[in-house]
């Protein structure tokens, strides 16, 4: 009976903690709880050390501590190497990044520029950011030296939009909206990106009614991590690097986050510590390109985090 119960535990710990091993996390209601998983583990850590301290009183109960164990072990091993940092790039061309969800475009749009003014970025992904929130940023961010462009006008919900700028020191770039996802990206290469694709991206969350559609937005990323040419894709993935979704489509890219130490920075929600919350948000590139350092900062008026890195270009 003991072992029993203490499989029957371990197994709903690993159902809960581990559903990505066989890809149950592509469905609902694993793809929103494996979100969580970095919590969970600390929570199997906590009942690992509550049943070795019933061993101590009941010792034919070691069974149980031992299979959870086993358990948190495989789960910390699939989030601890997300903490330790690469070595750091030494050379290449700087391109500073910074991305922000702006929650249907309800961001202060003061604040928003006064983050862009103090980070000074050659690139911004602003994800739920139509025509109507762009006619609020752009004014702000022109006397910085910025331009912009949006993937839907003004009179679409600023929640399906995807906005872009980008500093007059790439000169002029070409702008190409993409509609093969559920909200319509846009993409901004050539003047000083030559070849390098950036693109400010946006997928759906993993809701029970749209889980689908989520794995279909996030497949289309693969196409630029597999792709020959350079690209940059930043924005709201709406997935961790616990989701295998996420992890199969940046095959071929790095994550900024990860890559720096920094892949525990919780960038939703708001209202939660940064260690309470997954990272969600995110900066990926190919190409030889590599991350010098990430963070993340608060921006009244959205549930995300901003997130900015410096990227090292090859």
């Amino acid at each position: 009976m003991r072992w029993g119960f203490a499989l029957f535990l371990g197994a709903a710990a690993a159902l809960a903690t581990l559903p990505d091993l066989v890809g149950l996390d592509a469905h609902s209601p694993f793809a929103q709880v494996i979100a969580f998983r970095p919590l969970m583990v600390a929570a199997l850590g906590v009942l690992v050390v509550i049943g070795l301290l019933i061993t101590l009183a009941a010792r034919r109960f070691w069974p149980v501590p031992v299979v959870l164990a086993l358990v948190a072990l495989v789960g910390a091993g699939m989030v601890l190497p997300r903490t330790v940092a690469d070595p750091a790039p030494t050379g290449g061309t700087p391109l500073k990044v910074l991305a922000l969800n702006v929650y249907e475009g309800n961001a202060d749009a003061d604040s928003l520029a006064a983050l862009v003014a103090a980070e000074n970025p050659d690139v911004v992904s602003i994800p739920e950011a139509g025509g109507r929130y762009e006619s609020e940023i752009a004014p702000l961010l022109e006397p910085l030296g910025y331009r912009t462009a949006t993937s839907v006008d003004r009179w679409d919900r600023d929640v399906t939009g995807n906005t872009v700028a980008w500093s007059d020191r790439l000169g002029d770039v070409r702008t190409r909206i993409g509609k093969d996802v559920r909200f319509d990206y846009i993409e901004i290469t050539g003047g000083g990106l030559g070849n390098l694709r950036f693109v400010a991206f946006h997928s759906v969350a993993p809701v029970p009614r749209s889980v689908g559609q989520w794995r279909s937005d996030l497949e289309t990323v693969a196409k630029w991590c597999s792709a020959t040419s350079p690209a940059i894709v930043a924005g709201d993935f709406n997935a961790s690097l616990d989701h295998s979704v996420f992890r199969n489509a940046i095959q071929g890219c790095g994550d900024a986050g990860s890559q720096t130490g920094n892949g525990l920075a919780g960038t939703w929600p708001t209202w939660a510590p940064s260690w309470l919350g997954p990272q969600i948000d995110h900066i990926v590139y190919n190409g030889g390109i590599a991350a010098e350092s990430f963070g993340t900062r608060l921006v009244p008026g959205t549930d995300h985090r901003a997130i900015v890195a410096t990227l090292r270009l090859p």
